[in-house]
């Protein structure tokens, strides 16, 4: 999720390799708890942030909350593999239960802790990007992906997946509906929601960050994962791309085809989660059959989120093009201790979801996501989230905004809900979205 201490580790001087990384004078356990507007989860901030985040799903059935916080104990700060044991073992735990829970078959008791097994999969294959040959990369994956589905299989109205194909890639999806008869007053045909997440995150976090609010309040969703997200990284080894409307078109082909019968096409709306602020507001500008954007955030510009935090010696080297030092520079941190979690972790993550073993073409690679290139062809309204501790891409969404003028509202979540993407307060974040949907899609 960190873009802009992705390559902090770049201020400090020229040194390369690990020399680099020991000319750090703050080590990675030492972040202040006093600086944090809740209760500190971890000495390491990053720690902090993502165990906040688990936290966070269990509001819609994606966690629990005491296994979490026993977890986040065994979790030594700034140690990657600390963090992914803690997760491994809570979920195997849990997938255990809920095998235990299918003998007895309660539908909700196996869908809740087959969705908890699944995030915690998911946790625990967070951090190990550094590594591209470590076969646990793959193996907690299948182990999510079977646990979600057992999830998906339980739901009132099963989730469905689905694969869409799009330009040379498949796109990786799932279609949500609502128990029809709970909503009075409701046609057939349902506003919809095409979501999709960013840098790092899943379409199965998805589900328990915006998909469960939706359905509760009579929506459709669909939620889905283009190249560089986690599925479509995995199964087609594809990075992101910048034309992003080559993953959302044929999304709404699908829908305004083969789910006309119970989708209102005049209330199609568009959500990016973190980096997907930019991968929303491009498809926005290029697909004019949706109705409605949230940018959670709003993305500028990513490479003028990176570039500041170079020292002078790094940029002259990045601007030189002299990719040999500053690849040198960048593969030394990557399993430093010394270096940051956020610091380590990003540019890894960057690597990985862009599908590069380069940090300078990971870096060259983030010029060509720019908003400011092509936003004036955004015709919609347009909610744009920005938040007090957003440390990510700080300032842009005000950008974002007052480019887009009149079309655009923007808010900022405050104190405890003033997180990146609003982790652990989830349920603030809908509240506040889906009233600005309603009043601005077609009654």
């Amino acid at each position: 999720m960190s873009w802009d201490t992705i390559i902090t580790f770049m201020r400090v001087s020229s040194l390369s390799g690990s020399a680099m990384a020991l000319a750090f004078l703050q080590s990675p356990t030492s972040a202040k708890a006093e600086e944090e507007p809740i209760l500190s989860l971890s000495t390491d901030s990053a720690f902090h942030f993502e165990v906040l985040v688990s936290l966070g799903e269990a509001l819609y059935g994606g966690s629990d909350l005491a296994p979490v916080l026993g977890a986040a104990k065994n979790i030594t700060p700034g140690d990657f593999e600390s963090f992914s044991q803690a997760f491994q073992q809570l979920a195997y735990k849990t997938k255990d239960q809920a095998q235990d829970e299918e003998a007895n078959y309660d539908p909700v008791n196996v869908g809740e802790t087959w969705f908890s097994a699944a995030t915690y999969f998911r946790r625990a294959d967070f951090y190990l990007h550094n590594n591209w040959t470590n076969p646990l990369i793959n193996t907690l994956w299948d182990e999510q992906t079977k646990a979600f589905d057992k999830g998906l299989s339980s739901l009132p109205i099963p989730g469905k997946r689905l694969q869409i194909p799009a330009d040379n890639f498949t796109v990786e999806a799932i279609w949500y509906e609502p128990i029809p008869h709970l909503y009075k007053n409701q046609t057939s045909k349902r506003p919809t929601l095409i979501l999709g997440n960013g840098y790092d995150g899943a379409q199965e976090d998805l589900y328990h960050t915006v998909v469960v609010a939706a359905l509760a309040r009579g929506w459709n969703c669909l939620t889905y994962e283009g190249p560089g997200h986690p599925t479509v990284r995995r199964k087609q080894n594809l990075g992101f791309i910048p034309d992003w409307e080559r993953v959302v078109t044929p999304l709404v082909d699908y829908l305004l085809k083969d789910r006309s019968n119970v989708v209102d096409k005049d209330k199609l709306a568009l959500f990016g989660f973190s980096f997907g602020g930019y991968l929303a507001a491009r498809a926005a500008a290029f697909e004019p059959r949706i109705s409605a954007v949230v940018l959670d955030g709003g993305v500028w510009d990513s490479f003028e989120a990176f570039s500041p935090n170079l020292s002078p010696e790094l940029k002259e080297l990045f601007d030189a093009g002299n990719k040999e030092a500053f690849d040198e520079a960048g593969r030394g941190l990557l399993d430093n201790p010394l270096v940051p979690s956020q610091a380590r972790w990003g540019l890894a993550q960057g690597m990985w979801a862009f599908n590069t073993q380069s940090p300078f073409n990971f870096l060259q690679a983030t010029k060509k996501y720019a908003v400011k290139d092509f936003i004036t062809q955004i015709k919609v309204p347009v909610f744009v989230a920005d938040a007090e501790s957003e440390g990510f891409f700080s300032g842009q969404p005000q950008m974002v905004k007052d480019a887009l003028g009149d079309l655009a509202t923007l808010y900022t979540f405050k104190g405890a809900e003033g997180y990146h993407c609003q982790a652990g307060a989830f349920s603030s974040l809908n509240r506040v979205m889906f009233g600005w949907l309603n009043k601005v899609l077609p009654k």
